[in-house]
Formats: structure tokens, C-alpha cells, sequence
């Protein structure tokens, strides 16, 4: 038989495209167009549909950057289409190959409810099913001109003040068509066998089969007349998508999905309007095909809906009642896991999941995270600790290096809690059901011969869109089809309970999912991650003082609105590409207004209640919100501060410079302002490696491969600048109580001043940096060389920390060149340590060398600030002030202690006496990570605890209130069995036992 596979091929393609696909709408007759454009930011609908709108022509340019235009359309059915299923064919201008990156409309009724959305896969609205002529329509688009910002290059079209003025799109098409079904249904047969056929072998008979079905449909469809041949060319296919699958054919669990960024190449204004297009979409297929199902997991965007789109919102509800639109994944935003605060990853789940179950009565069982960039190693106990089994995520499949070995797997924790977990080998989470991606599910899956099944998120995403009509048509011929994986259309739950019975024996994963990607994201936009350290702590301040005064003082009520409010404020920004520093310049600079307005208004919540308890007087007390006692004050507490230790005294240093010294530190600054030595007077150590110095801002190149603002590549460190010139050195501060050395440097176009201090009594020495940094593709670096011996480093995480090794034996720990911390990292070599904690950074890199004298010097480096220029080209420029502090012969337990006190700074009012603490925990190593009253407005309190150094503990928790009872209870606050919370004695005692790294939430009963 002569090979003539490739002519049937190619004819194939371009039937389809040139003549059977047009042939899907026919009979066009155009729409009257009318055009509005809005003034600024999106209006109204009841504005939109009331503007006066002016004739537009097919081909008119519109949209703005950023701009919203209304388009009013109206027409009537001819006649003779009677029996014929009508359409409209809304295109706005459409590039076919981006959907969610560009334009896209919403269509209302003239009374206002949506019809639905418009976008380059979806530019069809059904006017009916069985046209009886005369049909009128009069409907009205709000469509978004959104810039294109795909292309990884410089742009200021990413915020309004700097994108141009310009129309972007021109009308395309606005016409009434009959929809001929068999044709449509034509494609669909053509585009499935021919996907699956080019997968397959070109020994395999199956392909060679489907060939010539392809071919003998290709002669029998008339292209003079393709509506009127397309039902005999179907024919020629029926035999060959009738035959079965093999019996061991992979299975697949297909899962409508939209991934849609809260924010990114959009602000989170716009993603308002892409929730609302999208969900209407998903609704309106739903009502034609009862098969399909949908998942949602942000809580935030369905509250949008909530709130922007009512009678929408009333509509999901149904659709969520009905079992086809289901929420998943249980928290309030797909969120950064790396460097969202213990206690914020607590409240992305306990409002995520409370605002299901209160809107839905629906508990989200699996944890829905397919796009994040890495996932904690504290993920698998919070996911426990919420009523949740499961955990899903998609990106680890981007990683460089290292292919990771398990796509359905056990996920252990540092705390020993494990959790399911899915990686869908079809290794995107925007799947389009084609034949390519289901056969590299199917080949890639790693756990053949144990397990047969796995997961396929399907659906336009990133920006929107979702499922269409094309993709269930693709699912159906596939379901069980010859040479196909089989594919089901079903719930996640339903996959996640067969994947658990039939592979309950998975292999484990321990330790953190690391992505080996975008290790930019621990530093790009440092506004936004100080901004957001900030705001945790203070809504942490917040909730302590308010509770106690809620407590304690007659009158005064406990801020539950405002408290909750600020809290969905501060989740939302920690999307994984707002708190990563990952979206357009419009996000950033709104978080920065954002981050400190919350800022203002946490501060006033935190002074009210620290006032209601100080009382009238004019003492000063100092509060401390610190989970341990500082300076005799306690934790929770308030008073006067005990005195200070030993004098600070500073002398000139041979050669020049000066020493610091305060009886437990001696701190030698050379004349380049560089930190030579800090020597611990207790275990006479030295800190600093020998021949180096300390405190070394270093500057790099940063020019990654792609992805700016996300990745830094291994190759930065190939070329490096000591910034050593100095402008100026001084002592700006010197007395019993605290010693400061100023350094002025010039780099660049930037400068840095630092404020070198050593306190009395203090075992760390404090470094504020004040950067005003103007650089273009650099990376800013502060280095600190250790005389320390370490095979590991610790870095905290949520409630814990995690190791990490300095060395680079194997292509694991090699990728392992950026790592994140949150408020300290530590390296120890057995019976002695130093820590590096900072107030708002998390990106970190460790190296180790072995110097002549058969030393190592450990090299912890703090990553300050970068500038790339995609997509925000402003990136960092300006005005920064980061604070860190070298911690000498510290412990885990005193980096704990030390990373708290720089992170919850003191705060002095006047009052008439002390404060005791509303609660008192008796051990070090358990630490209280948040007291607040109950969600329910119970006015029981809540208190979370952990163990931070990774062994057992006992510990008493005190409450110094009359206590009724002390419950366990999970982290949505309801009462869970199983673990170590005693029975409180009369005077208010909880016993607790504690494993490494517990959390144990408390619910304290008032009597």
C-alpha cells in the first residue's frame, strides 16, 4: 500500500479550517450596532444600559487601554429561518490564539441580567433553539479593552497614569446566523480522531484505520454545499469513534475549570468582570448540557459575584445546589504558600471555607492549588486541621531540573501529618481535552502498574473563559474510545475517593514542594511583601488587645467587623501574583495604597483597646504583643520595662572605624563601614569568618532567561560587585542604652544609609538599611560570612521551620541556590549557632566554603531588592527601608524569640498601671500564634498555639478570666477529638502536650 499519509493529513487540515469551520454559522445577516464610550472605570450596568449610544460600523476601531465600551446590538430573525437554530456572532476583534489576555464583553439584556460572556472561543450567543422568525434581539455588550501584556516585554501599558490612549481592537463582526449542527458536530468528529490519530503510532493499525475514515469522509463532503453533506461525511466516522478503549486504558477525571488570576496582567477591578463573564458562561452551558461539571475554589471571586452580580450569584447557587458548579479547594484566594504567615494560612482557609459552608452549606474536602509557586512544608497540617483530605497542585511540573517522581503520592509535613495529594501528569491546569494532552497524561503518569486514573482541569484559564461546548464535545467522543485514555466528565471529590481506594499504599513525599522556578517571587516588589508582613503583625497586635479589652474592660466591644474585613483585605493580596510581586505596576500600586490604609486602621483598633486597658494615668506602659517576655515585661502584658544590662560603650578602632560593645557583644566596624567581627563574649566566639566581612551589600546582574519579575537564574552570581566605596561614617547615636554607627554608600545610580546599632543587654546587633534604589536589572544583596560549620540551615516557615542543606551533592539540593524564610534563618554547628532575622524579607541564599585554614565559612545572604522590568518596569524604584539583625551564639529557640521581638515592636502608652496578660503559656517552645474571640460572636476565646523547635513539649496554658471549659477545636473553631488539650483545673490551668511543630487551637469557654 503506498504511504500517502501526510496528502490525507494535510488535506484534512485544511478542509477543516478553510471550509468546514466557516460552514458551522451560515445565512449571516448583520446586526444594528450602536457604541458607548464609558468615561474611566467601569460603570454601572443601569448606566450602561440608559447611555446614549452613536451608530457604529463593522470595523470601527475602540477600547482604550483599560477603557470599557458598550455596544448595543439589535435585529430581528428573518422569517424563512423558521425550524433553523439562530445565533449570534458578537466578534469584538478577537486574536483566536489568547484567550483571557485581551478583549473580552458581557452580554445583558435590556432589562440588565446577564446573558453571557464574549471571547475569542466563545463569540456565539443562541437565540433560539427552534427559530420561529421575527424573533427580536436588542442586547448589550460591556466590552473591556484590556491590553495585550503576554509578550515578556517592556510596556507601560500594565497601569493606567502611563498606558496610551489609542484604540486597541476594531469590530469584527456583529451578525444574526443560523447555526447548522451538523456541521458543528462534523468538526468535532474531524478534530478528535485527527488529534488522536497523530498520536498514535504510525505502525499501529489504529492510526491507519482512522486515516482512512478520515479520508473517505474528506470524498463525500460535498465543499460546494458542506451543511447539506456534512450529516453523509459524519457516517464515514461512526465506525471508528464507536470502537471501545482498551480495557487498560488510563483513566481520566476531567474537571471544568477556569483558572483565573485574582490579579496579574489585570488589576483586581478588572478580575471582578472576568469572574462575572466567566461564571456566566459556565451557568449558561450548564443549562445545555447537565453532564458538565464546574469547579470554582477562590471564595473571594464567588463574594464578588456575591456582591457586583446578585441575580448571577442566585443562579451559581442553584447550579451548587444541583450538584454541576462546585466549590473546591476551601480558602479564600489561591494564595502564595511560601511566604504567607503561619496565622494568615490559618484565615485564607477558615474564611474560605466558612464562606462555602455559609453560602453553600458545601464543606470543600480538597485543597485546589494548581498555580502557586511552591508549596510549604507546614501545608499538610493546616490542610489536616481544616476537615480537608485532599491537596491538588499543578506546577511543580514547570521545574527546571529535577522531574519530580510522583504524580499521586502521600505529602508529609514537618509536624508528621500526611495528606493525598494529586500532580495531574496531563501537567497543565488549562487543558483542552485534545488528543496531544491526554496521551502525555496517559504516557507520563509515574505510577503505572499501582495506580490507572488521574486528573485533567479543563478549560480556558489564567485570565478566564473556562470550559466550552468544543471541550464536553471532545470529552464525550472520548469517553470510551480506541487508542484514547477514557475520559468522564466528574466531581474532584469523585476522583480523589477512587485514586485514595485503589493506590491507599502511595509512596511518600516529605518536606516542602519546592519549585524549581520562580525564585524571584521571595523578592520582586518588596512594598508589597513588607506591606504584607506588616499587616500580619498588626492585625495580630489587633487581635490580642481587642480580645483582652473585650474581656476585661465593661463596654467595650470586640471589633468583629472591621477585624474580619481587614483580614479578606490582606488575603486577597496575597494571591500568587500579587504578594509574589508578580503583576502589572496597576496591582502593586494599589496594594501600597491598600497596605497602608490598613496599616492606619489597624493601629487605631490596636490604640483603642490598648487605651480601654491602660485607664486613665500617665505612666508609661509598654505593651507587648511578642509571644515571650521582653525586658521583664511579659507576653500579652503591659508595664514598665526592667532596667537595661551592661552600658553600650564605643571606641575608635585601630585603623578606623569604631567598636561597639555592651558586656556580651564586641562589634568591630572597619573603615569601610563593613562589619569585621562580632564577637560573643559568653562562648568567646567569633561570628564572622576570618578575612571577610560582615553586613556586604553586593550588588548582581539579574537578567533571567524569561519570566523578569519571577525568576532569578543560577548564572547571577557569575558576576558581582562589592559595594565598599563609602560616602560617610559616623556614630549618630552613642549613650548607656544603645550605640549607632551611620554608613552613607553611593552605587549607581542609588544609595544606602545604615544604621548599625548595638543595644544594651542585647545579644543581636540591629542593621536598618535605607535604600533609595534606581537600579535597572540588578539584584541587591547583604551578605554575612560565618565562622560556623554547617552541614544545614534552618529557615522558618509557618508554625516551624524547615532544613535545608548548605551543601550541593545532589541536582535536588543544587536547585536549591534561592530559598525563602520568613523571619529568621539559622545556622548551627553542635553547640553554638547565629541567626539572620529580618522585618520584611524572604528571599535567602546560603553558600559554604572551606578556607585555608580548614574552616568553612557559612555564607547566609539576605536577597534586599531587584528590578526587573516585566511586566511592572518601575519594579522597586524609590525609597526602601528594610530592617535585619545578626543574632550571635542563638539557639532555634532564641531565633524564634528574636524574629518575634523585631517583627512586633513595643508600644508605649500612658496609663494607670500594668496589664497582665489575658493568657500565659509556661514553656518557651510553645508559642502563641494568635488570640482572638471566636468567629461565631460567641465571646468564647480563641487561642492558637504551636512547638517551634521541633521537639515535644509540655506546657500550661493559664487564663486569667473565670474559664468554663477548654475545648480543641480545628481551625474553622469547632470542637475536634484527639488531641492534647486537658481539663483546665479551677484556676483557669489547660495542660497541653505537644508533638514537633503541633498547632493546637484552643477554645476557651468563659464562665
Amino acid at each position: 500500500m503506498h504511504d500517502d499519509r501526510n496528502i490525507t493529513e494535510h488535506r484534512l487540515r485544511r478542509v477543516l479550517e478553510q471550509r468546514v469551520k466557516p460552514a458551522v454559522h451560515s445565512r449571516a445577516v448583520p446586526l444594528t450596532v450602536g457604541r458607548w464610550e464609558a468615561p474611566g472605570e467601569p460603570v454601572p450596568v443601569t448606566e450602561g444600559l440608559a447611555a446614549p449610544y452613536e451608530p457604529c460600523a463593522i470595523g470601527a476601531p475602540w477600547g482604550p487601554a483599560w477603557g470599557t465600551t458598550w455596544f448595543k446590538v439589535t435585529g430581528t430573525v428573518p422569517a424563512d429561518w423558521a425550524g433553523r437554530t439562530v445565533e449570534a456572532v458578537l466578534d469584538l476583534g478577537f486574536d483566536r490564539m489568547m484567550p483571557g489576555f485581551q478583549c473580552e464583553g458581557l452580554v445583558h439584556r435590556a432589562d440588565g441580567g446577564e446573558v453571557k460572556a464574549l471571547n475569542p472561543y466563545n463569540d456565539w450567543v443562541r437565540v433560539a433553539d427552534r427559530a420561529e422568525g421575527g424573533e427580536q434581539v436588542e442586547w448589550y455588550v460591556e466590552a473591556a479593552s484590556n491590553p495585550v501584556l503576554v509578550d515578556h516585554a517592556l510596556t507601560y501599558e500594565g497601569d493606567l497614569p502611563t498606558s496610551g490612549d489609542q484604540p486597541l481592537y476594531r469590530l469584527a463582526r456583529m451578525d444574526l446566523t443560523v447555526f447548522e449542527t451538523e456541521v458543528w458536530e462534523l468538526v468535532q468528529d474531524l478534530e478528535v480522531l485527527y488529534d488522536l490519530m497523530v498520536q498514535l503510532d504510525t505502525a499501529d493499525a489504529r492510526r491507519h484505520e482512522i486515516l482512512r475514515a478520515l479520508g473517505a469522509a474528506l470524498d463525500t463532503l460535498d465543499l460546494d454545499d458542506v451543511p447539506g453533506s456534512a450529516a453523509a461525511a459524519r457516517g464515514c466516522l461512526t465506525a471508528v469513534l464507536a470502537a471501545p478503549a482498551n480495557a487498560s486504558a488510563h483513566r481520566i477525571s476531567a474537571v471544568g475549570h477556569a483558572h483565573i488570576d485574582s490579579a496579574w496582567l489585570w488589576p483586581l477591578r478588572e478580575t471582578v468582570r472576568k469572574v462575572a463573564r466567566t461564571t456566566s458562561n459556565m451557568v449558561d452551558l450548564m443549562d445545555r448540557h447537565p453532564e458538565f461539571v464546574f469547579t470554582m475554589s477562590q471564595a473571594q471571586q464567588l463574594d464578588w459575584i456575591k456582591t457586583y452580580r446578585p441575580e448571577l450569584f442566585e443562579r451559581i447557587k442553584k447550579k451548587i445546589a444541583d450538584g454541576q458548579f462546585v466549590p473546591v479547594g476551601g480558602m479564600w484566594v489561591e494564595s502564595d504558600t511560601n511566604m504567607v504567615g503561619g496565622e494568615a494560612m490559618v484565615r485564607q482557609f477558615l474564611h474560605g471555607k466558612k464562606f462555602f459552608l455559609d453560602e453553600f452549606g458545601v464543606e470543600t474536602q480538597n485543597v485546589w492549588l494548581p498555580d502557586s509557586f511552591g508549596y510549604t512544608a507546614a501545608m499538610p497540617q493546616i490542610v489536616g486541621l481544616t476537615g480537608s483530605k485532599w491537596f491538588l497542585t499543578q506546577k511543580i511540573s514547570w521545574s527546571q531540573m529535577n522531574r519530580f517522581p510522583h504524580h499521586t503520592f502521600w505529602w508529609e509535613g514537618i509536624d508528621g501529618t500526611r495528606v493525598f495529594t494529586h500532580f495531574p501528569p496531563v501537567d497543565t491546569y488549562n487543558s483542552d481535552l485534545g488528543g496531544a494532552q491526554l496521551a502525555h497524561a496517559a504516557r507520563n503518569y509515574r505510577e503505572k502498574g499501582h495506580g490507572s486514573r488521574s486528573l485533567v482541569p479543563f478549560g480556558w484559564g489564567d485570565g478566564g473563559g473556562g470550559p466550552t461546548r468544543e471541550h464536553l464535545a471532545r470529552a464525550r467522543r472520548q469517553r470510551d474510545l480506541e487508542g484514547s485514555p477514557k475520559v468522564r466528565i466528574e466531581r474532584p471529590d469523585a476522583f480523589f475517593e477512587k485514586a485514595h481506594a485503589e493506590y491507599e499504599d502511595a509512596p511518600v513525599w516529605a518536606g516542602e514542594l519546592y519549585l524549581e522556578l520562580h525564585r524571584g517571587t521571595y523578592t520582586s516588589q518588596a512594598k508589597t511583601k513588607q506591606g504584607n508582613r506588616r499587616s500580619e503583625s498588626l492585625l495580630r497586635e489587633a487581635e490580642l488587645w481587642a480580645a483582652t479589652a473585650a474581656v476585661r474592660v465593661a463596654g467595650y466591644a470586640y471589633p468583629y467587623e472591621d477585624l474580619e474585613r481587614i483580614w479578606k483585605t490582606v488575603l486577597l493580596h496575597q494571591f500568587h501574583d500579587i504578594l509574589p510581586g508578580s503583576s502589572i505596576a496597576w496591582v502593586h500600586r494599589e496594594a501600597r495604597a491598600t497596605y497602608a490604609a490598613v496599616r492606619e486602621e489597624l493601629r487605631a483598633i490596636t490604640l483603642a483597646a490598648q487605651q480601654a486597658l491602660a485607664g486613665q494615668g500617665t505612666e508609661e506602659l509598654v505593651f507587648n504583643c511578642a509571644p515571650h517576655a521582653r525586658r521583664g515585661v511579659p507576653a500579652g502584658g503591659a508595664g514598665r520595662p526592667a532596667a537595661a544590662g551592661e552600658p553600650v560603650t564605643v571606641e575608635e578602632r585601630h585603623g578606623g572605624g569604631h567598636i561597639l560593645a555592651n558586656g556580651r557583644l564586641l562589634v568591630e566596624i572597619d573603615a569601610r563601614g563593613l562589619i569585621v567581627s562580632v564577637y560573643d563574649l559568653e562562648a568567646r566566639r567569633e561570628t564572622v569568618a576570618p578575612g571577610t566581612a560582615a553586613n556586604l551589600l553586593q550588588i548582581h546582574p539579574d537578567f533571567p532567561n524569561m519570566w523578569d519579575a519571577w525568576d532569578i537564574d543560577a548564572f547571577y552570581r557569575n558576576r558581582v560587585t562589592d559595594l565598599v566605596e563609602l560616602d560617610r561614617l559616623e556614630v549618630t547615636g552613642s549613650g548607656p542604652r544603645a550605640a549607632t554607627v551611620r554608613v552613607t554608600r553611593s552605587f549607581g545610580r542609588s544609595a544606602a544609609v545604615q544604621r548599625i546599632t548595638l543595644r544594651a543587654g542585647a545579644r543581636t546587633v540591629d542593621i536598618v538599611t535605607d535604600v533609595d534604589w534606581h537600579e535597572t536589572e540588578k539584584f541587591l544583596k547583604a551578605a554575612f560570612p560565618l565562622d560556623v560549620k554547617a552541614e544545614r540551615t534552618a529557615s522558618e516557615t509557618q508554625f516551624g521551620h524547615v532544613y535545608r542543606a548548605t551543601h550541593t551533592n545532589t541536582s535536588w539540593e543544587a536547585a536549591k541556590f534561592e530559598i525563602c524564610a520568613h523571619r529568621w534563618i539559622h545556622a548551627e554547628e553542635p553547640g553554638w549557632g547565629v541567626a539572620l532575622l529580618n522585618d520584611s524579607t524572604y528571599g535567602h541564599d546560603v553558600t559554604r566554603d572551606v578556607r585555608a585554614d580548614g574552616g568553612q565559612t557559612t555564607t547566609v545572604r539576605l536577597s534586599l531588592l531587584r528590578a526587573p522590568r516585566y511586566p511592572d518596569p518601575e519594579t522597586d524604584q524609590g525609597s526602601h527601608t528594610l530592617s535585619f539583625s545578626l543574632a550571635p551564639g542563638a539557639g532555634i529557640g532564641d531565633a524564634v524569640r528574636e524574629g518575634h521581638a523585631l517583627n512586633l515592636p513595643e508600644r508605649v502608652v500612658p496609663g494607670a498601671g500594668p496589664v497582665a496578660p489575658l493568657l500565659a503559656v509556661d514553656e518557651d517552645a510553645v508559642v502563641v500564634e494568635a488570640v482572638k474571640l471566636a468567629e461565631d460572636r460567641s465571646g468564647d476565646v480563641i487561642v492558637r498555639l504551636y512547638e517551634s523547635r521541633g521537639g515535644r513539649a509540655r506546657a500550661t496554658l493559664t487564663a486569667d478570666f473565670p474559664l468554663a471549659a477548654a475545648v480543641a477545636s480545628d481551625l474553622l473553631e469547632r470542637p475536634l477529638t484527639g488531641t492534647a488539650v486537658g481539663v483546665p483545673t479551677p484556676e483557669g490551668r489547660v495542660p497541653l502536650t505537644l508533638r514537633p511543630f503541633q498547632i493546637v487551637t484552643v477554645r476557651l469557654h468563659r464562665a
